[in-house]
């Protein structure tokens, strides 16, 4: 008999029983759905974090208070306390930081705010940046509309602010160059906006679409208190100066802290790809989580493909009599039984794989991350449902193929 027989055999065998077949194909199906759904997740948030970090720079590094979470994790370090980089230690920095560059002072302000605009108003998750003048340069951000904070604007601390774009178009009705000289509302205080920042797309984090900057001192003067610490970052001209320039930069900041030559750093000097590459790296418990879903899923599957399959060779006993009677040989009857198996796990997996791109990207939807189809996992489940076809298959294959003839076309 030709393999392709053996595959329309199958298939007819299938449609037989719908019910029994689509039960277990649903059951392979979701066990993979939650596999490639939550890893097209992830491979989204990192595209998304590979992409928005980009914009920051390779030619940029920041400096900041070493007890914050992403740095201690870095190191490998136990979390401790450090003292906070006030607003005075960085001026002092940006001051006598010698090496040729251009320094930024910034501040977190807020986190997860809402903005308003007479009665339209932003979703809770907008972040309020206190940057100095060349934050937005030192941040590979540009303003698309209106115009960047002026001197007397950063000196006086005025309630001045530059907005993203995404904030602009939810306020001003998709239309962000109406945002410029309104007055809107950053929780209860009135900031009067003078820019809209050119969007570059969004990501899980750190959208620049959805940030607001404020003048550094109007920061200090509202939003900052003794826990306050300040972010200083440094963009240098090449990739290749960022060493020496850290280097230059981690001895003035040590002397700027006043620590003694035995004690360590107080504070912490990282890249923008080493904090994108450690949050991609923390993602990896993510991943692994839904690998272990995904596969106990398909363990699951696998079980009640091979009872499916012992109660289809009981069922189908005096067929299979008939089948070897007219010339099928155990290796005919073993490779119907097998491929059915197989046929059922490969069907499960492509519809699987459908809905798990679907849910993976209505996630990164939701996350502001783009559309992601991953190719890596989508042939690595192909290769898994195959293996548990054979699996779950093999066992009642060779039962199917050493009922005897004799004894089967007896069988009622």
């Amino acid at each position: 008999m030709k393999f392709s027989d053996i595959i329309v055999l199958a298939f007819t065998a299938v449609r037989s029983n719908k019910l029994r077949a689509s039960l277990t194909l649903m059951i392979i199906a979701f066990g993979l759905m939650a596999l490639v759904g939550i890893l097209t997740a992830v491979d989204a948030m990192k595209a998304g974090l590979n992409s928005n970090f980009a914009t920051m720079g390779s030619n940029s590094f920041t400096i900041r208070q070493a007890n914050e979470e992403l740095g201690t994790r870095r190191r490998g370090r136990k979390k401790t306390e450090t003292m906070p980089i006030n607003f005075d230690q960085a001026k002092m920095f940006k001051e006598r930081f010698t090496y040729p560059g251009i320094i930024s002072i910034s501040a977190m302000a807020g986190f997860g705010t809402t903005l308003q605009y007479e009665k339209e108003k932003t979703n809770p998750t907008i972040s309020i940046t206190g940057g100095d003048e060349n934050y937005l340069q030192v941040a590979g951000l540009e303003v698309e509309y209106g115009r960047d904070f002026n001197e007397k604007e950063h000196q006086t601390g005025e309630k001045v602010v530059i907005i993203g774009s995404g904030v602009a178009k939810k306020l001003f009705n998709n239309k962000p160059n109406k945002a410029i000289d309104k007055t809107i509302s950053i929780d209860t205080r009135r900031f009067r906006v003078v820019g809209v920042i050119k969007s570059k797309g969004s990501s899980s984090v750190f959208s620049s679409d959805d940030i607001a900057v404020i003048p550094i001192q109007i920061c200090r003067n509202l939003y900052a208190g003794s826990s306050t610490s300040y972010v200083i970052t440094v963009a240098v001209g090449e990739v290749y100066e960022i060493k020496p320039a850290s280097s230059e930069a981690e001895g003035l900041m040590r002397s700027i802290r006043k620590l003694k030559h035995q004690e360590n750093n107080d504070f912490e000097t990282s890249t923008s790809d080493e904090l994108s590459n450690l949050l991609i790296e923390q993602s990896g418990y993510i991943t692994s989580a839904a690998t272990i879903i995904g596969l106990i899923t398909l363990l699951g599957g696998a079980v009640g493909l091979m009872n499916i399959m012992l109660v289809a060779v009981a069922e189908r006993t005096r067929e299979i009599g008939v089948s070897k009677a007219l010339g099928a040989n155990n290796r005919t009857v073993l490779l119907q039984f097998l491929t059915e198996a197989i046929l059922i796990c490969q069907l499960g997996g492509l519809l699987g794989m459908v809905l798990g791109i679907l849910a993976g990207n209505i996630v990164s939807l939701f996350l502001k991350g783009p559309f992601v189809i991953p190719w890596l996992w989508l042939l690595l489940g192909i290769v898994i449902c195959f293996v548990v076809g054979i699996i779950s298959g093999i066992y009642p294959a060779r039962r199917a193929a050493l009922v005897d003839p004799i004894e089967s076309l007896r069988y009622e």
